[in-house]
Protein backbone atom coordinates (compact mmCIF):
# COMPACT_ATOMS: atom_id res chain seq x y z
CA UNK A 1 0.00 0.00 0.00
CA UNK A 2 1.00 3.52 -0.79
CA UNK A 3 1.61 5.94 2.32
CA UNK A 4 0.58 9.02 2.94
CA UNK A 5 2.47 12.04 2.90
CA UNK A 6 1.60 14.80 5.05
CA UNK A 7 -1.80 16.42 3.93
CA UNK A 8 -1.68 20.23 2.80
CA UNK A 9 -3.90 22.39 5.50
CA UNK A 10 -6.93 23.86 3.33
CA UNK A 11 -5.28 27.27 3.03
CA UNK A 12 -3.26 25.19 0.72
CA UNK A 13 -5.78 23.79 -1.68
CA UNK A 14 -5.60 24.68 -5.41
CA UNK A 15 -1.99 24.22 -5.50
CA UNK A 16 -0.36 24.47 -9.15
CA UNK A 17 1.44 21.44 -8.40
CA UNK A 18 -0.79 19.87 -10.74
CA UNK A 19 -1.84 20.90 -14.22
CA UNK A 20 -5.07 21.01 -15.92
CA UNK A 21 -9.22 21.67 -14.31
CA UNK A 22 -9.87 22.02 -10.95
CA UNK A 23 -11.82 19.87 -9.22
CA UNK A 24 -13.93 20.34 -6.33
CA UNK A 25 -15.52 16.98 -4.70
CA UNK A 26 -18.45 17.47 -2.19
CA UNK A 27 -19.32 14.50 -0.25
CA UNK A 28 -16.57 11.86 0.05
CA UNK A 29 -18.50 8.74 0.60
CA UNK A 30 -19.03 5.42 -1.42
CA UNK A 31 -19.18 7.77 -4.71
CA UNK A 32 -17.66 10.87 -3.91
CA UNK A 33 -14.46 9.52 -2.38
CA UNK A 34 -14.01 7.01 -5.20
CA UNK A 35 -14.14 9.89 -7.85
CA UNK A 36 -11.81 11.91 -5.76
CA UNK A 37 -9.21 9.20 -5.42
CA UNK A 38 -9.45 8.15 -9.24
CA UNK A 39 -9.02 11.53 -10.36
CA UNK A 40 -5.83 12.25 -7.88
CA UNK A 41 -4.04 8.94 -8.97
CA UNK A 42 -4.20 9.88 -12.58
CA UNK A 43 -2.48 13.62 -11.58
CA UNK A 44 -5.52 15.28 -11.78
CA UNK A 45 -6.18 18.63 -9.42
CA UNK A 46 -8.66 17.37 -6.92
CA UNK A 47 -10.05 19.08 -3.51
CA UNK A 48 -12.69 16.73 -1.58
CA UNK A 49 -15.30 18.41 1.26
CA UNK A 50 -15.90 16.20 4.15
CA UNK A 51 -16.68 16.48 8.10
CA UNK A 52 -16.00 15.31 11.45
CA UNK A 53 -14.05 12.08 11.93
CA UNK A 54 -14.04 11.30 8.35
CA UNK A 55 -12.64 14.45 7.45
CA UNK A 56 -9.99 13.97 9.98
CA UNK A 57 -9.11 10.69 9.83
CA UNK A 58 -8.11 11.82 6.09
CA UNK A 59 -6.82 14.51 6.61
CA UNK A 60 -4.53 12.92 9.39
CA UNK A 61 -3.85 9.70 7.43
CA UNK A 62 -4.38 10.27 3.75
CA UNK A 63 -7.62 8.96 2.10
CA UNK A 64 -7.38 5.08 1.82
CA UNK A 65 -8.70 3.45 -0.91
CA UNK A 66 -9.28 -0.34 -1.28
CA UNK A 67 -10.38 -0.64 -4.87
CA UNK A 68 -10.82 -3.62 -7.16
CA UNK A 69 -9.69 -1.41 -10.33
CA UNK A 70 -7.02 0.54 -8.99
CA UNK A 71 -6.10 -1.75 -5.79
CA UNK A 72 -4.74 -0.29 -2.45
CA UNK A 73 -2.95 3.24 -1.87
CA UNK A 74 -3.24 5.70 0.68
CA UNK A 75 -4.35 9.17 -1.22
CA UNK A 76 -2.58 12.90 0.57
CA UNK A 77 -5.43 14.32 -1.15
CA UNK A 78 -6.65 17.71 -0.17
CA UNK A 79 -9.24 17.78 2.15
CA UNK A 80 -11.18 20.20 4.13
CA UNK A 81 -14.85 20.87 5.03
CA UNK A 82 -17.36 23.27 3.19
CA UNK A 83 -16.34 26.43 5.96
CA UNK A 84 -12.81 26.43 5.24
CA UNK A 85 -13.10 25.56 1.40
CA UNK A 86 -11.40 28.99 -0.13
CA UNK A 87 -10.60 27.79 -3.44
CA UNK A 88 -12.29 28.08 -6.92
CA UNK A 89 -13.25 25.27 -9.05
CA UNK A 90 -13.71 24.74 -12.69
CA UNK A 91 -16.03 21.53 -11.91
CA UNK A 92 -17.78 20.92 -8.98
CA UNK A 93 -19.14 16.96 -8.34
CA UNK A 94 -21.94 16.92 -6.06
CA UNK A 95 -22.08 13.69 -3.88
CA UNK A 96 -23.87 14.12 -1.07
CA UNK A 97 -27.10 12.70 -0.12
CA UNK A 98 -30.23 13.77 -1.61
CA UNK A 99 -31.54 15.27 1.77
CA UNK A 100 -28.55 16.66 2.38
CA UNK A 101 -28.49 18.76 -1.22
CA UNK A 102 -29.63 21.85 0.43
CA UNK A 103 -26.86 22.42 3.07
CA UNK A 104 -24.18 22.62 -0.42
CA UNK A 105 -25.41 25.62 -2.14
CA UNK A 106 -23.71 28.05 0.09
CA UNK A 107 -20.30 26.26 -0.58
CA UNK A 108 -21.23 25.54 -4.52
CA UNK A 109 -21.64 29.81 -4.60
CA UNK A 110 -18.28 30.76 -3.28
CA UNK A 111 -16.38 27.74 -5.52
CA UNK A 112 -17.84 28.95 -8.54
CA UNK A 113 -16.51 31.22 -11.28
CA UNK A 114 -18.13 32.56 -14.55
CA UNK A 115 -17.36 28.91 -16.24
CA UNK A 116 -17.55 26.65 -13.44
CA UNK A 117 -19.67 23.58 -14.53
CA UNK A 118 -21.43 21.67 -11.63
CA UNK A 119 -22.10 18.12 -12.05
CA UNK A 120 -24.51 16.29 -9.27
CA UNK A 121 -23.99 12.39 -9.14
CA UNK A 122 -27.36 11.63 -6.22
CA UNK A 123 -29.34 8.28 -6.85
CA UNK A 124 -32.78 10.39 -6.74
CA UNK A 125 -34.07 11.66 -9.80
CA UNK A 126 -34.42 15.47 -10.68
CA UNK A 127 -31.35 16.67 -8.79
CA UNK A 128 -29.86 18.80 -11.93
CA UNK A 129 -33.02 21.06 -12.48
CA UNK A 130 -33.81 21.67 -8.56
CA UNK A 131 -30.00 22.54 -7.88
CA UNK A 132 -30.60 25.00 -10.61
CA UNK A 133 -33.23 26.76 -9.32
CA UNK A 134 -31.60 27.17 -6.16
CA UNK A 135 -28.36 28.72 -7.77
CA UNK A 136 -29.25 29.86 -11.06
CA UNK A 137 -25.82 31.95 -11.16
CA UNK A 138 -24.20 28.73 -11.25
CA UNK A 139 -24.17 26.25 -14.14
CA UNK A 140 -25.40 22.70 -13.03
CA UNK A 141 -25.46 19.70 -15.40
CA UNK A 142 -26.43 16.67 -14.48
CA UNK A 143 -25.11 12.66 -13.56
CA UNK A 144 -25.55 9.25 -12.15
CA UNK A 145 -23.09 7.13 -11.62
CA UNK A 146 -22.77 2.86 -11.35
CA UNK A 147 -20.64 1.70 -8.52
CA UNK A 148 -20.75 -0.05 -5.33
CA UNK A 149 -18.71 2.11 -3.34
CA UNK A 150 -18.74 2.41 0.13
CA UNK A 151 -17.17 4.13 3.52
CA UNK A 152 -15.24 0.89 4.91
CA UNK A 153 -14.10 2.72 8.13
CA UNK A 154 -12.94 6.17 9.03
CA UNK A 155 -11.38 7.71 6.06
CA UNK A 156 -11.41 4.38 3.78
CA UNK A 157 -13.44 4.26 0.86
CA UNK A 158 -14.09 0.48 -0.86
CA UNK A 159 -14.61 -0.14 -4.17
CA UNK A 160 -15.91 -3.29 -5.48
CA UNK A 161 -16.61 -4.91 -8.53
CA UNK A 162 -15.46 -4.11 -12.36
CA UNK A 163 -18.32 -1.68 -12.84
CA UNK A 164 -17.29 1.95 -11.98
CA UNK A 165 -19.27 4.02 -15.01
CA UNK A 166 -20.17 7.84 -14.91
CA UNK A 167 -22.79 9.64 -16.91
CA UNK A 168 -23.10 13.42 -17.19
CA UNK A 169 -24.28 15.52 -19.61
CA UNK A 170 -26.40 19.20 -20.09
CA UNK A 171 -30.52 19.71 -19.82
CA UNK A 172 -32.05 21.16 -22.77
CA UNK A 173 -31.44 24.85 -22.78
CA UNK A 174 -28.61 24.97 -20.96
CA UNK A 175 -25.46 26.47 -22.47
CA UNK A 176 -21.96 25.00 -21.75
CA UNK A 177 -18.43 24.79 -23.58
CA UNK A 178 -18.34 21.48 -25.07
CA UNK A 179 -14.38 21.32 -25.05
CA UNK A 180 -14.89 21.91 -21.29
CA UNK A 181 -17.08 18.96 -21.39
CA UNK A 182 -14.76 16.94 -24.04
CA UNK A 183 -11.84 17.57 -21.37
CA UNK A 184 -13.90 16.44 -18.09
CA UNK A 185 -14.84 13.14 -20.12
CA UNK A 186 -11.12 12.62 -21.07
CA UNK A 187 -10.18 13.42 -17.72
CA UNK A 188 -12.54 10.95 -16.24
CA UNK A 189 -11.39 8.37 -18.71
CA UNK A 190 -7.55 9.12 -17.85
CA UNK A 191 -8.59 8.17 -14.43
CA UNK A 192 -9.96 4.59 -14.81
CA UNK A 193 -13.51 6.06 -14.57
CA UNK A 194 -15.64 4.96 -17.71
CA UNK A 195 -16.96 8.13 -18.72
CA UNK A 196 -19.87 9.07 -21.49
CA UNK A 197 -21.28 12.14 -22.11
CA UNK A 198 -25.02 12.01 -22.27
CA UNK A 199 -27.25 12.72 -24.98
CA UNK A 200 -30.33 13.06 -22.82
CA UNK A 201 -29.24 13.39 -19.42
CA UNK A 202 -33.29 13.05 -18.45
CA UNK A 203 -33.45 9.72 -19.75
CA UNK A 204 -30.00 8.31 -18.46
CA UNK A 205 -30.58 10.14 -14.55
CA UNK A 206 -34.19 8.43 -14.93
CA UNK A 207 -32.73 4.97 -15.82
CA UNK A 208 -30.13 5.18 -13.27
CA UNK A 209 -32.95 6.35 -10.69
CA UNK A 210 -35.05 3.21 -11.84
CA UNK A 211 -32.07 0.51 -11.04
CA UNK A 212 -31.09 2.42 -7.93
CA UNK A 213 -34.52 2.07 -6.26
CA UNK A 214 -35.35 -1.67 -7.44
CA UNK A 215 -32.05 -2.37 -6.58
CA UNK A 216 -31.37 -0.79 -3.15
CA UNK A 217 -35.52 -1.54 -2.28
CA UNK A 218 -35.26 -5.12 -3.20
CA UNK A 219 -31.93 -5.44 -1.18
CA UNK A 220 -33.64 -3.48 2.09
CA UNK A 221 -36.74 -5.48 2.08
CA UNK A 222 -35.24 -8.88 1.89
CA UNK A 223 -32.21 -7.76 3.95
CA UNK A 224 -30.25 -9.80 1.25
CA UNK A 225 -26.35 -9.20 -0.76
CA UNK A 226 -26.93 -8.71 -4.45
CA UNK A 227 -26.25 -12.47 -4.70
CA UNK A 228 -29.42 -13.46 -3.65
CA UNK A 229 -31.46 -11.05 -6.03
CA UNK A 230 -29.15 -12.68 -8.96
CA UNK A 231 -30.57 -16.27 -8.46
CA UNK A 232 -33.70 -16.92 -9.97
CA UNK A 233 -37.02 -16.75 -7.55
CA UNK A 234 -39.26 -14.49 -5.71
CA UNK A 235 -36.18 -12.19 -4.54
CA UNK A 236 -35.32 -11.75 -8.32
CA UNK A 237 -39.04 -11.40 -8.95
CA UNK A 238 -39.51 -8.52 -6.58
CA UNK A 239 -36.92 -7.19 -8.38
CA UNK A 240 -38.30 -7.54 -11.24
CA UNK A 241 -41.78 -5.79 -10.80
CA UNK A 242 -40.44 -2.53 -9.11
CA UNK A 243 -38.35 -2.29 -12.68
CA UNK A 244 -41.58 -2.86 -14.66
CA UNK A 245 -43.45 -0.52 -12.47
CA UNK A 246 -40.57 2.42 -13.10
CA UNK A 247 -40.62 1.59 -16.82
CA UNK A 248 -44.46 2.03 -16.94
CA UNK A 249 -43.93 5.56 -15.23
CA UNK A 250 -41.10 6.40 -17.61
CA UNK A 251 -43.26 5.90 -20.69
CA UNK A 252 -45.65 7.98 -18.94
CA UNK A 253 -43.25 10.76 -18.63
CA UNK A 254 -42.27 10.67 -21.99
CA UNK A 255 -39.16 9.20 -21.82
CA UNK A 256 -37.54 6.89 -24.71
CA UNK A 257 -35.60 4.34 -23.73
CA UNK A 258 -33.36 2.91 -25.93
CA UNK A 259 -33.65 -0.61 -24.67
CA UNK A 260 -36.03 -2.06 -22.41
CA UNK A 261 -35.81 -1.26 -19.21
CA UNK A 262 -36.47 -3.71 -16.99
CA UNK A 263 -33.25 -6.27 -19.24
CA UNK A 264 -30.94 -3.29 -18.65
CA UNK A 265 -31.86 -3.00 -15.06
CA UNK A 266 -31.38 -7.31 -14.94
CA UNK A 267 -28.28 -6.95 -17.26
CA UNK A 268 -26.76 -4.23 -14.53
CA UNK A 269 -27.61 -6.24 -11.53
CA UNK A 270 -26.32 -9.35 -12.70
CA UNK A 271 -23.26 -7.62 -13.47
CA UNK A 272 -23.10 -6.65 -9.52
CA UNK A 273 -20.46 -8.16 -7.45
CA UNK A 274 -22.39 -10.85 -5.37
CA UNK A 275 -21.86 -9.66 -1.71
CA UNK A 276 -22.37 -6.04 -2.33
CA UNK A 277 -25.41 -4.18 -1.14
CA UNK A 278 -27.13 -0.26 -1.09
CA UNK A 279 -25.85 2.13 0.65
CA UNK A 280 -29.82 2.87 1.55
CA UNK A 281 -29.81 -1.07 2.86
CA UNK A 282 -26.47 -0.19 4.90
CA UNK A 283 -28.02 3.67 6.32
CA UNK A 284 -31.41 1.69 7.64
CA UNK A 285 -29.42 -1.10 9.24
CA UNK A 286 -27.24 1.36 11.19
CA UNK A 287 -30.15 3.81 11.96
CA UNK A 288 -29.03 6.39 9.87
CA UNK A 289 -30.83 8.97 7.76
CA UNK A 290 -31.54 7.24 4.39
CA UNK A 291 -32.55 7.70 0.72
CA UNK A 292 -35.39 5.78 1.24
CA UNK A 293 -37.51 8.80 0.99
CA UNK A 294 -35.95 9.29 -2.97
CA UNK A 295 -35.81 6.07 -3.69
CA UNK A 296 -39.17 4.54 -2.72
CA UNK A 297 -41.98 6.75 -1.20
CA UNK A 298 -41.44 9.99 -4.19
CA UNK A 299 -41.70 6.73 -6.63
CA UNK A 300 -44.43 5.66 -5.26
CA UNK A 301 -46.01 9.01 -5.26
CA UNK A 302 -45.10 10.10 -9.01
CA UNK A 303 -46.54 6.78 -9.84
CA UNK A 304 -49.65 7.19 -8.48
CA UNK A 305 -49.67 11.06 -9.86
CA UNK A 306 -49.73 9.60 -12.99
CA UNK A 307 -51.97 6.51 -12.36
CA UNK A 308 -50.36 3.61 -11.98
CA UNK A 309 -50.70 0.79 -9.63
CA UNK A 310 -47.61 0.93 -7.90
CA UNK A 311 -48.32 -2.95 -6.35
CA UNK A 312 -44.81 -4.20 -5.93
CA UNK A 313 -43.62 -0.55 -4.50
CA UNK A 314 -46.33 -0.35 -2.27
CA UNK A 315 -45.51 -4.09 -1.03
CA UNK A 316 -42.26 -3.03 -0.34
CA UNK A 317 -43.15 0.43 1.80
CA UNK A 318 -45.53 -1.46 3.65
CA UNK A 319 -42.62 -2.23 5.81
CA UNK A 320 -40.36 0.92 5.84
CA UNK A 321 -44.03 3.14 6.67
Amino acid sequence: MEKANNNKPCSECGSTQKQGLEYLVVGTGGVGGNIAAFLWLADKKVTCIARGEHLNAIINEGLKLKSTLKGQHNIPIHACNAEDYSGKADVIFVCVKGYSIDSITELIKKAAHKNTIVIPILNVYGTGPKLQKMIPDVTVLDGCIYIVGFVSDLGEITQMGKIFRLVFGTHQGTEVSQELLANVQTDLLESGIKANLSDDINRDTFIKWSFISAMACTGAYYNVPMGEVQKTGPIRNTFIGLSQETAELGNKLGIIFKEDLVQYNLKVLDKLAPESTASLQKDLEKGHNSEVQGLLFDVIQLGEEKGIDMQTYQTVAAKFK
